[in-house]
Protein backbone atom coordinates (compact mmCIF):
# COMPACT_ATOMS: atom_id res chain seq x y z
CA UNK A 1 0.00 0.00 0.00
CA UNK A 2 1.23 3.52 -0.78
CA UNK A 3 2.57 5.67 2.03
CA UNK A 4 1.61 9.32 1.53
CA UNK A 5 4.96 10.57 2.82
CA UNK A 6 7.15 8.16 0.83
CA UNK A 7 7.03 8.55 -2.98
CA UNK A 8 8.86 5.25 -3.46
CA UNK A 9 5.70 3.45 -2.31
CA UNK A 10 3.44 5.07 -4.93
CA UNK A 11 1.69 2.57 -7.17
CA UNK A 12 3.62 2.45 -10.43
CA UNK A 13 6.79 3.83 -8.86
CA UNK A 14 10.30 2.97 -9.85
CA UNK A 15 12.68 4.15 -7.17
CA UNK A 16 15.77 3.89 -9.39
CA UNK A 17 14.76 6.57 -11.88
CA UNK A 18 12.12 8.36 -9.80
CA UNK A 19 9.40 7.98 -12.38
CA UNK A 20 5.87 6.77 -11.80
CA UNK A 21 3.85 4.80 -14.33
CA UNK A 22 0.17 4.19 -14.91
CA UNK A 23 -1.47 1.99 -17.52
CA UNK A 24 -4.13 3.77 -19.55
CA UNK A 25 -6.99 1.64 -20.86
CA UNK A 26 -9.53 2.41 -23.55
CA UNK A 27 -12.48 0.24 -22.67
CA UNK A 28 -10.68 -2.96 -21.64
CA UNK A 29 -7.66 -2.63 -23.94
CA UNK A 30 -4.37 -1.20 -22.78
CA UNK A 31 -3.97 1.92 -24.89
CA UNK A 32 -0.76 3.32 -23.43
CA UNK A 33 1.29 4.39 -20.44
CA UNK A 34 1.22 7.68 -18.56
CA UNK A 35 4.48 8.47 -16.79
CA UNK A 36 5.28 11.12 -14.21
CA UNK A 37 8.94 12.11 -14.47
CA UNK A 38 11.10 14.68 -12.73
CA UNK A 39 10.48 17.05 -15.65
CA UNK A 40 6.72 16.53 -15.95
CA UNK A 41 4.60 13.95 -17.73
CA UNK A 42 4.78 11.66 -20.75
CA UNK A 43 2.12 9.66 -22.50
CA UNK A 44 2.87 7.04 -25.14
CA UNK A 45 0.46 4.76 -26.97
CA UNK A 46 1.10 1.04 -26.69
CA UNK A 47 2.47 -0.34 -30.02
CA UNK A 48 0.02 -3.27 -29.92
CA UNK A 49 -2.87 -0.86 -29.44
CA UNK A 50 -1.71 1.28 -32.36
CA UNK A 51 -1.50 -1.82 -34.58
CA UNK A 52 -5.12 -2.81 -33.94
CA UNK A 53 -7.67 -2.22 -36.66
CA UNK A 54 -10.06 0.44 -35.45
CA UNK A 55 -7.79 1.79 -32.69
CA UNK A 56 -9.16 5.07 -31.40
CA UNK A 57 -7.37 7.90 -29.64
CA UNK A 58 -8.14 8.22 -25.95
CA UNK A 59 -8.75 11.93 -26.57
CA UNK A 60 -8.93 14.31 -29.51
CA UNK A 61 -6.10 16.21 -27.80
CA UNK A 62 -3.91 13.05 -27.94
CA UNK A 63 -4.27 11.70 -31.49
CA UNK A 64 -2.83 8.31 -32.31
CA UNK A 65 0.91 8.37 -32.98
CA UNK A 66 4.04 6.37 -32.24
CA UNK A 67 5.99 9.28 -30.70
CA UNK A 68 5.48 10.05 -27.04
CA UNK A 69 3.70 13.16 -25.85
CA UNK A 70 5.54 15.29 -23.27
CA UNK A 71 4.32 18.08 -21.01
CA UNK A 72 5.56 19.93 -17.94
CA UNK A 73 1.98 19.70 -16.55
CA UNK A 74 -0.48 16.85 -16.38
CA UNK A 75 -2.20 16.65 -19.78
CA UNK A 76 -5.57 18.42 -19.75
CA UNK A 77 -7.38 15.24 -20.75
CA UNK A 78 -6.12 13.35 -17.69
CA UNK A 79 -6.70 16.32 -15.39
CA UNK A 80 -10.30 16.34 -16.60
CA UNK A 81 -10.75 12.81 -15.23
CA UNK A 82 -10.11 14.02 -11.67
CA UNK A 83 -12.82 14.96 -9.18
CA UNK A 84 -13.25 18.62 -8.30
CA UNK A 85 -14.50 20.78 -5.45
CA UNK A 86 -15.92 19.15 -2.36
CA UNK A 87 -15.52 15.65 -3.84
CA UNK A 88 -11.80 16.24 -4.40
CA UNK A 89 -11.49 17.52 -0.81
CA UNK A 90 -13.34 14.47 0.54
CA UNK A 91 -11.32 11.92 -1.44
CA UNK A 92 -8.04 13.66 -0.69
CA UNK A 93 -8.73 13.69 3.05
CA UNK A 94 -10.08 10.13 3.14
CA UNK A 95 -7.18 8.48 1.30
CA UNK A 96 -4.56 10.93 2.61
CA UNK A 97 -3.33 12.06 -0.80
CA UNK A 98 -2.46 15.72 -1.23
CA UNK A 99 -5.05 17.21 -3.56
CA UNK A 100 -2.22 18.74 -5.60
CA UNK A 101 -0.71 15.28 -6.24
CA UNK A 102 -2.76 14.77 -9.37
CA UNK A 103 -0.92 11.66 -10.52
CA UNK A 104 -1.62 9.72 -7.33
CA UNK A 105 -5.21 10.95 -7.27
CA UNK A 106 -5.59 9.79 -10.86
CA UNK A 107 -4.28 6.34 -9.91
CA UNK A 108 -6.70 6.21 -7.00
CA UNK A 109 -9.82 7.47 -8.78
CA UNK A 110 -9.15 6.45 -12.39
CA UNK A 111 -10.14 2.79 -12.17
CA UNK A 112 -13.87 3.49 -12.25
CA UNK A 113 -14.37 6.24 -14.81
CA UNK A 114 -17.54 7.74 -16.23
CA UNK A 115 -16.20 7.33 -19.77
CA UNK A 116 -14.26 4.77 -21.75
CA UNK A 117 -10.78 5.57 -20.38
CA UNK A 118 -9.52 4.12 -17.11
CA UNK A 119 -6.21 4.52 -15.28
CA UNK A 120 -4.60 1.65 -13.39
CA UNK A 121 -1.25 1.05 -11.71
CA UNK A 122 1.27 -0.22 -14.25
CA UNK A 123 1.86 -3.98 -14.36
CA UNK A 124 4.16 -5.29 -11.67
CA UNK A 125 3.11 -2.66 -9.11
CA UNK A 126 0.72 -2.80 -6.22
CA UNK A 127 -1.64 -0.26 -4.78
Amino acid sequence: MANASDPSTYPGSNVNNESFHAAVYYREKKAGVLTKTGAGYEFVYDPEYLAETGARPISLSLPLRVEKYESSRLFSFFEGLLPEGWLLDLISATVKIDKNDKFRLLLHTGRDPLGAVSIRPAEGTQE
